[in-house]
């Protein structure tokens, strides 16, 4: 019985962190987004001009502009050294709000191509 009130203890408090109340965005939605017209961005992908800021945990990266801060999820190493703390950069990808982080803190927008 001990093991199991901590456990469902910690089940109860991960499940409040997931619950998010505010409707997914489609690409189309976010304000910041504009119609992906370069050759970087893939059909259905959203282009973000802004600039990079370090996160409050480690290792995580912003994109602040104008309506607020996108979390950069950036799985290609390449394009994740591109990205330096106070440069402005235009990334091109897909927003992720319901992707859970360790980073807490902006929107999840997974990048597929930075310029």
């Amino acid at each position: 019985m001990r093991i199991l009130v901590p456990a469902a203890l910690l089940l109860a408090l991960a499940a409040g962190c997931a619950n998010n109340t505010e409707p997914p965005l489609s690409p189309g939605d976010a304000p910041s987004a504009t119609a992906a017209t370069s050759a970087t961005a893939a059909p259905g992908e959203t282009v973000l001009t802004g600039t990079v800021t370090a996160g409050v945990e480690p290792n995580c990266l912003l994109l602040k502009d104008g309506t607020g801060d996108h979390l950069l999820i950036v799985k290609d190493e390449k394009a994740r050294a591109s990205l330096q703390v106070g440069t402005e950069v235009t990334v091109a990808g897909k927003p992720a709000p319901g992707m859970m982080t360790t980073c807490m803190q902006g929107e999840p927008f997974e990048v597929s191509s930075v310029r």
